[in-house]
């Protein structure tokens, strides 16, 4: 993979670009304090990442991403900043990672490591050549930090209003979105509309309850919860299901 860092603290820059060295595979190809200038740059250059400040010189780093995710091609973006607050705006250009200053080397290494991975995915001739890197991870927002999650941590989703809150095995995450955006982001296949309330990993599920008016209820595996499945879903559940 090819990257470049946008930084314009030296130090930092220096410190980054020595555990990206160290610890991956990846190529920096060049290294910018200023917005304007990756612009220019991107024109006539390909990356596959860009590590990237937001408070820089001429054009923030928000604003930059958002011009790149017009990009036909989109490079990973990774967020490294002191800001926090932008974490929302990150998720929504679908940000791989929000990583907030004063970082861990712990921290980088682990998203170098999923960078990497995802990077082969995408790159690889052997997958599916739809597919894209989503159907792999997603991101969700804990604690207004964006978290590269797979896809088979997730068990279900709920509904509250116009949020949406995701659990994993020993996690719980809101979705600044309702439940039908966020289903849409779920690749086919793996999760179910089981409800106008809830969506359900199906590889998830350990035992399906005959319930009241013809309809189940789904107990999870390593989670004590159950998962309901509407009238109006039940016909469809049930050929999913080969019930």
């Amino acid at each position: 993979m090819k990257a470049i860092i946008v930084e314009d603290e030296i130090l930092a820059q220096q410190e980054l670009s020595w555990l990206i060295n160290n610890h991956s595979k990846i190529e920096i190809v060049g290294t910018f304090d200023d917005g304007l200038d990756v612009l220019k740059y991107l024109q006539h250059h390909t990356v596959d990442a860009i590590f990237l400040d937001i408070n820089i010189p001429s054009l923030d780093g928000v604003l930059l991403a958002q011009n790149i995710s017009k990009f036909a091609n989109k490079p990973f973006i990774v967020f490294i900043t002191a800001w926090k607050e932008h974490a929302v705006e990150a998720f929504e250009l679908e940000a791989f990672d929000y990583i907030l200053k004063p970082w861990q080397e712990s921290r980088i290494i682990s998203m170098l490591q999923k960078l990497e991975a995802a990077g082969q995915q995408q790159a690889s001739p052997h997958s599916a050549a739809p597919t894209s890197r989503e159907n792999a991870t997603i991101n969700l927002i804990k604690d207004e930090r964006i978290i590269v999650t797979d896809i088979n941590d997730i068990y279900y989703a709920e509904a509250h209003e116009k949020m949406t809150f995701v659990y994993t095995k020993r996690e719980a995450y809101v979705m600044p979105m309702n439940i039908t955006e966020f289903f849409s982001r779920l690749p086919e296949g793996h999760f179910f509309r089981c409800h106008r309330s809830y969506c359900v990993n199906l590889n998830k599920i350990r035992e399906i309850e005959p319930w009241f008016n013809n309809t189940y209820i789904l107990r999870l595996r390593d989670l004590d919860f159950q998962v309901p499945v509407s009238r109006s879903r039940v016909k469809e559940f049930r050929q999913l299901m080969r019930l």
